[in-house]
């Protein structure tokens, strides 16, 4: 069932960074709604986001933005837009950089929604608040003490810290949710990377690693955050999502292998042998993304929102690669 079901009176929505990996899917998603009025808003006049959507020009996201056109007359901000993590960020000062967006520039888009009159602010935070790794068996909880260990974490986290003040302060409701990496149809990044590693069949040296990481199918993040909307229990609460089922990174690749109709190839080399070729090439920080554990308790949102994920892992990695299944059909019948 779908969770739009659950947006039970007419809202008017603001999405921010609605043309992005996740604010597009999730303008999809309520874009032919009938208890939705969806506004969103695009940095560039000539991104594109839907015929029936109602567009707003906002070219940055800084603590002296003017939101006044956005928000007139919206019930609900969905706030997606970021400076999202970056590999190798060769910013001066990272911190500054994540700092001037994600906490100055979301925290400014938050006090003119207070005045506005909107009423619930969904902020889409991240899990890297909680921290980096988990040890096994010890998955990472809504309520556990913050430890982000990046600019980009650090960022998220005291975005969070400003929102809940500004709530206390007005009465204002904000909706955090802190998803894992997140994959589905159009990712980018290291799955991305991972998919044409299986799709053109290259040996990996990844077939003997037994870690446990959550992640979450573009698909059941878009589900929650349409709960969050509209859910009156999600008020003032913090939710971790994931898709309910932990993977091995071996597991990952078999799996991903299977919804792409390739064979896995990979090699069982031994984790400490990785882990001192990574300390050589002064790689360690992806082997331990490769390596080690980041598990994500989801109970909060099951008992609260009575929540569950609608998508498998396995449907939800078959939605993520059909796009390279198709270009790869379409090469082999012009090959």
């Amino acid at each position: 069932m779908s969770s739009t079901k659950n947006i039970k009176r007419d809202k008017r929505i603001l999405v921010t960074g609605a043309t992005g990996f996740v604010g597009s899917a999730l303008v999809d998603k309520l874009v032919d709604h009938p208890n939705c009025t969806l506004r969103a808003t695009v940095r560039q006049q000539t991104q594109q986001v839907g015929a029936s959507v109602d567009v707003t020009l906002v070219s940055d996201l800084t603590a002296d933005t003017d939101w006044g056109t956005a928000l007139q007359g919206i019930d609900v901000v969905v706030h997606v837009a970021a400076r999202v993590h970056v590999m190798n960020d060769g910013a001066t000062d990272p911190l500054a950089e994540y700092r001037q967006i994600n906490v100055e520039g979301t925290l400014n888009l938050a006090r003119q929604a207070v005045n506005a009159g909107v009423k619930r602010f969904v902020f889409i935070s991240s899990i890297k608040v909680n921290g980096e790794a988990t040890s096994s068996g010890q998955p990472f909880k809504a309520e556990d003490t913050p430890a982000p260990v990046d600019p980009y974490g650090i960022s998220k986290l005291e975005a969070e810290l400003g929102l809940k003040q500004i709530a206390e302060e007005t009465g204002f409701e904000v909706v955090i949710i802190r998803p894992p990496l997140v994959y589905g149809p159009g990712v980018k990044g290291n799955f991305q990377s991972m998919i044409r590693w299986v799709g053109k069949g290259i040996p990996l040296p990844l077939g003997s690693i037994h870690n446990q990481r959550s992640l979450v199918g573009l698909d059941n993040l878009v589900d929650l955050i349409v709960t969050c909307i509209d859910h009156p229990a999600a008020a003032n609460q913090t939710f971790l999502v994931a898709d309910g089922e932990d993977l091995s990174t071996t597991e990952l690749l078999k799996r991903l292998a299977k919804a792409m109709g390739k064979p896995a190839r990979l090699l069982p080399v031994p984790v400490k042998v990785l882990e001192q070729a990574a300390g050589l090439f002064g790689k360690r920080a992806i082997v331990q993304r490769l390596c080690g554990n980041l598990q994500i308790d989801i109970s909060k949102a099951r008992e609260v929102l009575g929540w569950v994920p609608p998508v498998s892992v396995d449907e939800g990695l078959r939605r993520a690669v059909s796009e390279h299944n198709v270009n790869a059909d379409e090469r082999r019948k012009k090959g």
